[in-house]
């Protein structure tokens, strides 16, 4: 009984932090409550609920930017009624399964927020798939329809079925109704709302083999949900952000959701482009740059004369995730940029674990952060118990926003309630989590557990580096060894014996690499993540 009364006290205190958040992104305001728990009444599903809930507070204002032109929040609402009664026409039906293979643009939204409309599944498919995954996918989520952007068109024809298919854009063959024929065709007038939650499903990175289909639950409407990313990340509403980071991805998923839900701009180009992004922050006045750390890199490497021909000074928050973002790496962005970086540290499975806000940063670069509100990090060992503060162990999370489990069945490991990221980690005396890398990465040398990661922040930080990731691999004499992959920067000229000095300076025997290898550029799926697997058969 005592331990549930403090269960409970620990609950009321974490709700009551939320609402202060809430309160300081300016989201609770009472005019704009009520007219999100209306259209969340209606559509159930946060994303149509937003905008809905937008067109009725501020139907001017601009929802989205893209290389087509801009729309209003009323305009994206009764473009998506009349998108919805076309698909429903076309036997689109609550608890259907529609694929979306979209690059960031209007139509990937528009899409998105009719099929919730429906109280339809949405599967957001990754723009770098190859014919086969296409198809392995399809086939094991059993689709009802996929929309689709017209380049994608010979893929999708390739994978054959029988379902909808649905241009995204204004197609020039015909070979299929597109939105706008869809738009065009029907009126806006609002459709039968849903009796049943629409569900997006989001696809595991697929670093280590095919991707997993990861079935998200519609967040608990509880203040503690809305307030997780604010706690951290000082979001409000009215934000104008853009957002080079695939939405088909959690990361850029999460910026159309709050964008949604803040009554915020998304300005949007199909394809990342270093200096264009840059452009468009000067051109719109963007307060939100949502990436992930490639992209950090990418326009680091601009020339300075190129960074400084644009005035980033808007810019609050640069929202970094879906890949490691090395200590150097941050430092070098907030020297550059100012100290507007926040990196947030988490999976499909588990949502967000762990944010590192600038402070965070200058204080222990390489930091993941601390956990936002409602988010519980446990270290543990291998037999489940939490480890000493300092120690290496397994990262365990614990919040409301944990996936369901794979679409094709089974799950992530659980213990006492908390799920495993599959990395390895420790926290420091401050309470910030430092990420070690991937339990699988992990190899033992003559004995010694080393970690790539630490050698991969190491030589990112040398001069000249422009791009490294270490692996593991075979070695007769001690087990295992390291072995460095290194894309050198413009006009540089390393030596693997001046690489390899330098980690012999910072680090113990046991973690230099025995060989340097140097490539034109690293193996990277679309979101960024180094594809380690295809280094190791090299």
């Amino acid at each position: 009984m005592l331990r549930r009364l403090r269960d409970l006290v620990g609950v009321a205190a974490t709700e009551l932090e939320a609402v202060g958040v809430l309160a300081r992104a300016g989201m609770l305001n009472p005019r704009q409550g009520l007219a999100t728990v209306a259209a969340l009444r209606k559509w159930k599903e946060v994303t149509p609920a937003g905008y809905a809930a937008w067109a009725s507070l501020t139907p001017h204002r601009e929802a989205i930017i893209d290389e087509t032109g801009s729309l209003t929040f009323s305009q994206v609402h009764g473009r998506t009624n009349a998108i919805a009664t076309g698909l429903a026409e076309a036997g689109v039906k609550e608890g259907d399964n529609v694929a979306v293979l979209c690059r960031n643009h209007r139509g990937f939204v528009e899409s998105a927020v009719a099929v919730g409309k429906l109280g339809a599944d949405t599967l957001f498919l990754n723009t770098g798939f190859a014919g086969p995954a296409l198809a392995d996918v399809l086939d094991r989520e059993g689709t009802s329809g996929i929309i689709f952007d017209e380049e994608f068109t010979d893929l999708v024809e390739s994978y054959g079925g029988d379902g909808l298919r649905v241009s995204a854009e204004q197609s020039r063959h015909r070979r299929y109704p597109s939105l706008g024929d869809l738009i065009a065709e029907h009126d806006n007038t609002e459709p039968t709302p849903p009796t049943r939650e629409g569900r997006q499903v989001i696809l595991t990175s697929g670093t280590t083999g095919t991707p997993k289909g990861a079935n998200r639950p519609n967040p608990p409407r509880l203040p503690s949900t809305a307030a997780a990313l604010l706690s951290r990340i000082p979001y409000r509403t009215g934000e104008t952000m853009v957002v080079p980071a695939p939405l088909f991805h959690a990361w850029g998923l999460g910026h159309l959701m709050v964008a949604a839900s803040g009554g915020c701009c998304l300005v949007l180009c199909r394809r990342f482009d270093a200096e264009k992004t840059l452009e468009l922050v000067d051109r719109y006045g963007a307060t939100v740059l949502a990436v992930v750390p490639v992209m950090l890199q990418r326009i680091l490497g601009l020339d300075t004369a190129v960074i400084n021909r644009h005035d980033t000074s808007t810019l609050r928050i640069v929202a970094s995730s879906g890949a490691a973002l090395p200590g150097g790496l941050a430092v070098e962005w907030m020297d550059t940029f100012g100290d507007n970086l926040y990196n947030l540290y988490g999976s499909t499975e588990v949502a967000q674990a762990t944010i590192a806000s600038p402070e965070d940063m200058r204080a222990a670069p390489g930091t993941a952060g601390r956990p936002p509100v409602g988010t519980v990090v446990k270290i543990l060992d291998s037999a489940g118990q939490e480890v000493p503060q300092g120690e290496i162990g397994r990262i365990f999370v614990g919040n409301r926003l944990q996936f369901d489990g794979y679409t094709g069945g089974g799950g992530k490991e659980m213990v006492g309630g908390l799920m495993s990221t599959g990395d390895m980690g420790y926290v420091d005396e401050d309470g910030r989590l430092f990420v070690g890398g991937r339990d699988d990465d992990m190899i033992v040398s003559g004995g010694e557990n080393v970690f790539p990661r630490e050698v991969e922040d190491l030589l990112s930080a040398y001069p000249g580096v422009d791009d490294v990731a270490v692996i593991g691999v075979d070695d007769e004499e001690f087990g295992q060894r390291l072995k460095a992959f290194v894309v050198q920067g413009p006009g540089a000229d390393l030596s693997d014996r001046s690489l390899l000095d330098h980690v012999k300076a910072s680090l113990a025997r046991y973690k230099i690499p025995r060989e340097v290898v140097f490539l034109d550029e690293l193996p990277r799926n679309p979101t960024g993540k180094v594809l380690k697997r295809k280094l190791r058969e090299m």
